[in-house]
């Protein structure tokens, strides 16, 4: 039984909509989920269009009732995008209201699990803005409709895992944020997010701070000071850690199996590593939730939204990997 995988089209005036037509066309996705689309029936009839791909829209109200066959694009129609005001590449407080509803509708769908869960398509701050919605982003959303104080955020590429102790902050700010006390907060929150997807095994690395893991306070004290208490006291707990290790050679490390996961230190470090690996494989996955929810990690591409340009491979990887994890959430 193919899990059922929401797709939220994310801002209709981004490429969110173009990549979910070729999604669902795709022959590997339709292997392994069944892909139920959140978005307006127009946009996609005018988006299966633009992309000349074989596909016919089928208006559904549950995910049951769905023809899910390789000709299919089974579509929860919430009806809100007038096409005589759309415009494709520019900030529209339609599109940012619009877009909120789409994730609105896939989180409700997996809260009551008709879903296993939710892949979702970029969305546009300034849209959301616009339309006077009150969160910043898809894990903010996510947090409040699932009633989770603070999701976290982990990146998998090529089966390497990688969590951030801190997010969207300065650099200066993230210096200021590696301290034992979150660190070990951290462990223990990414560890939990490790057993819901299912890895029971293996140790998590932590990545050293500074160079040379700042060798005995020659380059920096945080590891002498925070890093390695955090660590004996983990181990003194129960938690299978190492570290900290260089991170010039971590990530390479975990890509190789050593370890199940690493936990960077700062937003850039496990960014830089995981996306220069291989850019449009990366997939955020949000933790810590009562549902799984997986994500492309790239914006709305207005620029060149609407004109069939756009690669596809990271909302396919996003619908294969939570389809992967998906059988740990309906358990």
């Amino acid at each position: 039984m193919k899990p059922f995988i929401a797709v939220p089209i994310g801002d209709p005036a981004g490429v969110g909509p173009e990549i979910t037509v070729m999604t669902v066309a795709n022959k590997d996705v339709f292997e392994v989920a069944n892909v139920v689309v959140v978005g307006d029936k127009k946009m996609m009839e005018k988006t299966i269009e633009i992309c000349g791909v074989d596909l016919k829209v089928n208006v559904i109200n549950e995910p049951e009732e769905g023809i899910y066959d390789e000709k299919t694009l089974n579509l929860i129609d919430l009806d809100n995008v007038d096409m005589d005001t759309f415009e494709y590449g520019t900030v529209q407080a339609m599109c940012g209201k619009a877009a909120f509803e789409y994730i609105e509708k896939s989180i409700e769908l997996a809260n009551a699990r008709k879903v296993a869960a939710v892949a979702t398509t970029p969305i546009n701050k300034e849209a959301l803005k616009a339309a006077h919605i009150d969160f910043i982003g898809h894990t903010e959303i996510f947090g409040a409709l699932t009633n989770t104080e603070d999701p976290l955020t982990m990146f998998e590429v090529r089966g390497m895992r990688v969590f951030f102790l801190s997010r969207h902050v300065s650099l200066r700010q993230a210096c200021d944020m590696v301290k034992k006390d979150r660190i070990i907060d951290y462990v223990k929150r990414c560890t939990e997010v490790l057993r819901q997807l299912g890895v029971e095994d293996g140790t998590m690395a932590i990545a050293g701070f500074n160079p040379h893991s700042g060798e005995h306070g020659l380059f920096g004290w945080e590891e002498v000071n925070e890093v390695f208490p955090a660590i004996e006291e983990l181990k003194e707990m129960g938690y299978k850690v190492a570290g900290p290790i260089g991170a010039d050679s971590v990530f390479h490390q975990a890509l190789q199996g050593r370890y199940n996961s690493v936990l960077s230190l700062y937003h850039d470090q496990g960014h830089i590593a995981t996306k220069t690996l291989d850019f449009e494989r990366t997939i955020a996955i949000t933790g810590g939730m009562p549902i799984l929810r997986t994500s492309v990690d790239h914006g709305t591409a207005f620029d060149i939204a609407g004109k069939n340009i756009v690669s596809p491979v990271s909302m396919i990887e996003a619908v294969l990997l939570a389809a992967k994890y998906a059988p740990n959430f309906v358990k």
